[in-house]
């Protein structure tokens, strides 16, 4: 995966570079956003480190992180990243996907997860997407769920938080034959919200 520029009238998603750093460094000044992620992004010295290990882990073909734009505003608002990329076996993950609160029920993140399954289904060809979250996150799971992804379960005692408590994790995933009804139900329901 490389150059992955994705767009629309509402974002645009490209590949994280070291230039962001200024503008992820100002989207990223609140500590409300980093209650249910594993890294806290709220000096320079971390937000440094994380674009500097993003760009590695694309260079590895590890993860693809994505600054998130508002176009109206031309303004970075977060990042979202595509992780457990497996092409051999046509699946990815979407997540450690993170807004300022100002774009929180906005249509930023409606049209970020579009353009992100459209591109995995149609572009890439991909079996499976899944997306997974904190049990105690229950705002990301009902916008994981409002898409229109399934709940396959929970992983018990999956990760070990940044401040040492013990996380489960919410799996979900849309597979290649659902996407026909997933991008109708983003085109008829979502988009109109």
């Amino acid at each position: 995966m490389e150059n992955i520029l994705l767009e629309n009238e509402i974002v645009l998603l490209k590949p994280i570079e070291i230039g962001d750093i200024e503008g992820i460094t100002k989207a990223a000044n609140d500590e409300r956003i980093w209650e249910h992620m594993s890294v806290s992004l709220l000096d320079l010295a971390s937000v440094e480190s994380y674009v500097k290990n993003a760009i590695a882990e694309r260079e590895k073909g590890i993860t693809y992180t994505f600054v998130v734009i508002e176009k109206k505003m031309n303004r970075i608002v977060g990042c979202t990243s595509f992780l457990d990329i497996s092409l051999p076996h046509r699946r990815v993950e979407i997540g450690s996907t993170w807004y300022q609160p100002s774009v929180w029920r906005s249509a930023i993140n409606t049209n970020c997860k579009f353009l992100l399954l459209q591109y995995c289904f149609e572009e890439l060809q991909l079996n499976r997407v899944q997306i997974k979250t904190g049990h105690e996150n229950f705002r990301s799971q009902k916008a994981i769920e409002r898409i229109g992804a399934v709940k396959e379960g929970v992983l018990r005692s999956h990760m070990i938080r940044k401040e040492g408590t013990i996380r489960h994790t919410v799996m979900y995933s849309i597979v290649s034959e659902e996407w026909e009804k997933v991008k109708a139900k983003f085109t008829t329901e979502l988009f109109n919200l």
